[in-house]
C-alpha cells in the first residue's frame, strides 16, 4: 500500500506476532495515524480542501484494513501450527504403536500358543468328564467300550501341569462308568432272568392246560363210552325183553341211538372249542402280565439311570463353580498387580505361575 493510501506504519513481519500479542502493542502505530490526523487542517470551503478531507479519511480506513489484515495473517499462521503439531503427534503415536507391537510380538505369539495348549488339555479333560454322562438307554456293551476308551488314555508327561488333574479325572470317569456298568449288568441279568422265568411259567402253564384238556377229553370219552356201553346194554336188554317188538319200534330205537351219538359228538366238539378259547385267553393274559412287568422294570431302570446322571451333573456343576471361583480370585490378584503399574499380560503370567505353584513360598488362597 502506497503512502498516498495509508497513514499507519506497518510493524515488520518478523516482529508482528510480538507486537500484536503485547497489550496496546499497536499504540505507536496508531499514534502515527493520530499525529497525521492532528497535523491536517480541514478546509471545506474549497473543492481541493474537501477532496483532501476525503483522501485523509480514506487513508485512515486503509490503515485500519492493513493493520487488521496483518493480524488476520498472524491468526491464520497460528491456526496452522496446531494442525502441524497434531500431524506430528499422530505420526509419533503410529510409529510407537508399531514399535510396541513389534517388541511385544514374541510375547503375544507365546501367549496364543500357551492358550491353545491349555485349551487342548481342557478339551481332553472335558471329554473324559463327559464319558459317564447322557447314558440313558445305553447297553452294558456300550459302557464297556467307553471304559476301554478311558483306560486307553495315557497319563504321562504330555499332560504337562494337567497331569495330576488328568489322572484324577480319568479315575473318576472310570469309577463312574464301572458303577453304571455294574448297574446295567445287574439290570440286564434281571431282565434275562425274568424272561427265562416267564418262559418257564408259560411253558408250565401250557403243559398244565394241555394235560387238563387231555384229562377232560379222556374223561368225557370214558363217560361217553360208558354211556354208550350202558345204552348198548340197555338196548340189548330191551331187545331181549322186546324181541317180539315190531320192526318199526326197533328202527325208532336205532334212530334215537344215532341222534344221541351225534349230540354227544357235538357236545365233545363244543367242549373242545371252549377249552381252546380258554387256553388262548390265558395266553393273552399271561403276555399282558409279562409286558406290564417289563415296563415296570424299564421305568425303574430309567429312574436309577437318571439318579446316577443327576449325581454326575451335580459334580460337574461343583467343578464349574470351583473353576469360576478360582478365576475370580486369580482375576482379583491380577487387578492388584496391574494397580502396581504392571501390564495385564505380565500380571496374568505372574498369577498363573503362582497358581501353578511355580514360584516357591508364594500361594493364592482360593
Amino acid at each position: 500500500m502506497s503512502a498516498q493510501t495509508e497513514l499507519a506504519v506497518m510493524p515488520p513481519k518478523e516482529k508482528a506476532l510480538q507486537v500484536f500479542q503485547t497489550p496496546k502493542g499497536l499504540d505507536p502505530y496508531l499514534q502515527v495515524v493520530r499525529d497525521k490526523i492532528d497535523a491536517f487542517v480541514p478546509d471545506v470551503t474549497t473543492r481541493k480542501g474537501r477532496e483532501a478531507i476525503a483522501s485523509i479519511a480514506y487513508q485512515v480506513a486503509r490503515s485500519k484494513t492493513a493493520l487488521d489484515n496483518r493480524g488476520k495473517e498472524l491468526v491464520a499462521e497460528l491456526k496452522e501450527i496446531p494442525k502441524l503439531i497434531d500431524a506430528e503427534r499422530k505420526r509419533v503415536r503410529d510409529t510407537l504403536d508399531a514399535w510396541q507391537e513389534e517388541v511385544r510380538r514374541p510375547l503375544t505369539e507365546w501367549q496364543a500358543a500357551e492358550d491353545a495348549r491349555i485349551d487342548k488339555h481342557n478339551d481332553r479333560l472335558d471329554w473324559l468328564r463327559s464319558l459317564p454322562l447322557n447314558l440313558t438307554g445305553a447297553t452294558s456293551a456300550h459302557v464297556q467300550d467307553l471304559i476301554r476308551q478311558a483306560e486307553a488314555v495315557a497319563i504321562d508327561d504330555q499332560w504337562e501341569e494337567f497331569k495330576a488333574e488328568a489322572g484324577s479325572t480319568k479315575d473318576l470317569a472310570i469309577k463312574a462308568l464301572r458303577a453304571i456298568l455294574a448297574e446295567l449288568q445287574r439290570y440286564e441279568a434281571e431282565q434275562a432272568e425274568l424272561a427265562r422265568l416267564r418262559a418257564e411259567q408259560e411253558a408250565r402253564e401250557q403243559r398244565e392246560r394241555e394235560e387238563r384238556i387231555a384229562r377232560e377229553a379222556a374223561e368225557r370219552a370214558r363217560l361217553e363210552a360208558e354211556q354208550k356201553a350202558q345204552a348198548e346194554r340197555e338196548a340189548t336188554i330191551r331187545r331181549e325183553q322186546e324181541a317180539k317188538a315190531a320192526a318199526e319200534r326197533r328202527e325208532l330205537e336205532l334212530k334215537l341211538q344215532a341222534e344221541q351219538a351225534e349230540r354227544a359228538a357235538a357236545q365233545a366238539d363244543a367242549n373242545r372249542i371252549a377249552a381252546e378259547q380258554l387256553a388262548a385267553q390265558e395266553r393273552e393274559a399271561s403276555a399282558r402280565r409279562a409286558e406290564q412287568a417289563a415296563e415296570q422294570a424299564r421305568l425303574a431302570e430309567i429312574d436309577r439311570a437318571k439318579a446316577a446322571a443327576d449325581a454326575l451333573e451335580r459334580e460337574q456343576k461343583d467343578r464349574e463353580a470351583d473353576k469360576a471361583h478360582r478365576a475370580k480370585i486369580m482375576g482379583a490378584a491380577k487387578e492388584a498387580l496391574m494397580a502396581m503399574n504392571i501390564t495385564e499380560d505380565v500380571a496374568k503370567a505372574i498369577v498363573l505361575k503362582i497358581a501353578r505353584r511355580e514360584i516357591p513360598n508364594v500361594t493364592i488362597q482360593f
